[in-house]
C-alpha cells in the first residue's frame, strides 16, 4: 500500500520545483558470442559495433521519471516486470515511472526467456536461455540509474518536432493483392521525428531523445555481427556532433522498414547513409526547438486494455498476467499502456510492434500540442495491426495475438485516457 501511496502521489506537479536531470550511457557489448535476436536461430561472430543502455532521468520536484533505450531487438514482459520490481525495492521507483524500450535492432543478442516469442514465431527460440547475461544486462540497467539518480544537476528541456525520409512502408503487394514483407512507397508510413532534449541550465546538451518509427532491420540474418543496425549508427553520428548521448526510442514501426533493408551486409545495405537521411535530420531538427525551460511537470498513469485474443492461439504459463478469460469464456490478451506528459506533450507506449496508422489516429485526435508513440516498450505481445491489416493478411497478423477488434478497442481507450490527461 505505500508503494501505490507514492505512485498516485507520483503523478502529481509539485509547482515551483527545480527540474533535475541526469544522462548515463552503460556499454553491454558481450564479450563471447551470443544468441541473435529477430530473424532465424544464429549466434555472433564478432562485434560490428558496440551497444548500450542509455538512460535518462527526470525530475520534476515530485516525480522520477526513468526513460531507458537498450540496443536489442525485444524482450519478454517478464524480464521488465522482474527488473522494475528490483529496481523498486532498491530505489522505490514505481514502475508507472520507469520506461524500458529497446530500440529493435535484429543484430542485437538475446535478452531473458522466449515468452510469446516461442509462440508465435516457433522455432526460433529452441536454445537454453543466457541466464548470465541476461542477469548483467538487468544488473547493468539498475546501477545505471542509481548513478543518474547521484548525478541529478538542475536543469530544463525542450521538445518539437522534425521528419525524415529514412523508412517506408513494408507491406508489399503483389498484383494478385498479396501482402508479402518488401517495400511499398504508396503504403501508410509515419516520418515524424518526435524530439526532447534535456539540457543543463548553462544551455549544453545532457541528453538528446529522438522518436521515430523504423524497424532495426538494415541488416538481415545472414550478418551475425553485433550491431545496433540503423538505430545505433545514428545514435553515435549525432552523439558525436552535439557530445551528449542521443537515446533512439523507436515508435509504431510494425509496419514500417528502414529505406534500405535486409542487406548480407553493412556496405550493401548503405548503413551510414543513415546517418544523413535520419541523423542530420534530428540535427536540423534539433536547432529549431524552442527556448528550453525549467518549469517541467511530468505527470504518469497506466491503463490496461483487455481484447480479444486470437481464436485457437496458444499462451504460456509465464505471461498469465497477460491473458484472462471473460466471464463468457473468450479469451482475452491484457496489455499494460503506459503514459506521460511532460508539460504540453503527451506520451504513451506499450509492449508492441503497433502498425503506424494507430499512432497517427492518437496524434491526430489529441488536445496536447504533441503526441509520441514509443513502441517496444517495458517487453514485447507481439505485432499490434489494424483491422484492414487483418484482412489482408501477411506476416504482421500472422505474428499477432490480438483479433481485428484490437484497433478499435485501442485507439478508443488511448484517446479516451489522453483527451482526459488535459483536463
Amino acid at each position: 500500500m505505500r508503494f501505490g501511496a507514492l505512485a498516485l502521489l507520483s503523478t502529481l506537479p509539485l509547482a515551483n520545483a527545480a527540474f533535475r536531470a541526469a544522462v548515463v550511457k552503460i556499454d553491454i557489448t558481450p564479450s563471447t558470442p551470443k544468441w541473435l535476436m529477430g530473424y532465424g536461430p544464429r549466434q555472433s561472430t564478432a562485434v560490428h559495433d558496440r551497444i548500450f543502455h542509455r538512460i535518462v532521468l527526470m525530475h520534476d520536484g515530485m516525480t522520477e521519471f526513468a526513460l531507458v533505450s537498450t540496443d536489442v531487438c525485444v524482450f519478454s514482459p517478464t524480464v521488465y516486470d522482474e527488473t522494475a520490481q528490483r529496481l523498486r525495492n532498491e530505489t522505490g521507483i514505481a514502475p508507472v515511472n520507469f520506461w524500458w524500450t529497446v530500440t529493435h535492432t535484429h543484430s542485437g543478442p538475446e535478452v531473458g526467456p522466449p515468452g510469446l516469442y516461442a509462440v508465435l514465431l516457433k522455432g526460433r527460440s529452441d536454445h537454453p536461455v543466457d541466464t548470465e547475461y541476461t542477469s548483467e544486462i538487468e544488473s547493468k540497467l539498475i546501477a545505471g540509474i542509481k548513478e543518474a539518480r547521484s548525478k541529478l544537476e538542475p536543469a530544463r528541456l525542450t521538445m518539437g518536432t522534425g521528419r525524415a525520409m529514412a523508412n517506408i512502408n513494408r507491406r508489399a503487394r503483389d498484383v494478385d493483392g498479396r501482402i508479402s514483407l518488401g517495400l511499398n512507397p504508396d503504403g501508410p508510413v509515419d516520418r515524424q521525428i518526435g524530439l526532447i532534449r534535456v539540457e543543463r541550465t548553462d544551455g549544453s546538451p545532457l541528453a538528446l531523445i529522438a522518436n521515430y518509427a523504423m524497424h532495426g532491420t538494415v541488416l538481415n540474418g545472414k550478418f551475425t555481427e553485433i550491431s545496433g543496425d540503423a538505430q545505433g549508427i545514428v545514435a553515435d553520428y549525432v552523439e558525436k556532433k552535439i557530445g551528449a548521448p542521443m537515446l533512439y526510442i523507436n515508435g509504431a514501426a510494425g509496419n514500417i522498414a528502414p529505406i534500405y533493408s535486409v542487406y548480407d551486409t553493412p556496405r550493401a545495405g548503405h548503413l551510414t547513409q543513415f546517418n544523413v537521411m535520419l541523423g542530420d535530420r534530428i540535427l536540423a531538427a534539433n536547432q529549431t526547438l524552442g527556448p528550453a525551460t525549467a518549469e517541467v511537470a511530468i505527470r504518469s498513469s497506466e491503463k490496461w486494455l483487455e481484447t480479444p485474443r486470437k481464436k485457437g492461439m496458444d499462451w504460456t504459463t509465464d505471461l498469465a498476467p497477460f491473458s484472462r478469460t471473460s466471464a463468457g469464456g473468450e479469451p482475452l490478451v491484457r496489455l499494460p499502456l503506459r503514459f506521460v506528459t511532460i508539460n504540453d506533450t503527451a506520451i504513451w507506449g506499450g509492449p508492441v510492434e503497433m502498425f503506424c496508422e494507430l499512432a497517427i489516429a492518437v496524434r491526430d485526435a489529441s488536445p496536447f500540442a504533441r503526441t509520441f508513440f514509443f513502441g517496444y516498450t517495458n517487453g514485447w505481445l507481439g505485432y499490434l495491426p489494424t483491422k484492414k491489416g487483418f484482412a489482408e493478411g501477411g506476416y504482421e497478423p500472422n505474428t499477432s495475438p490480438f483479433s481485428d477488434q484490437v484497433e478499435k478497442d485501442t485507439v478508443d481507450l488511448v484517446i479516451g485516457h489522453i483527451q482526459g490527461m488535459s483536463r
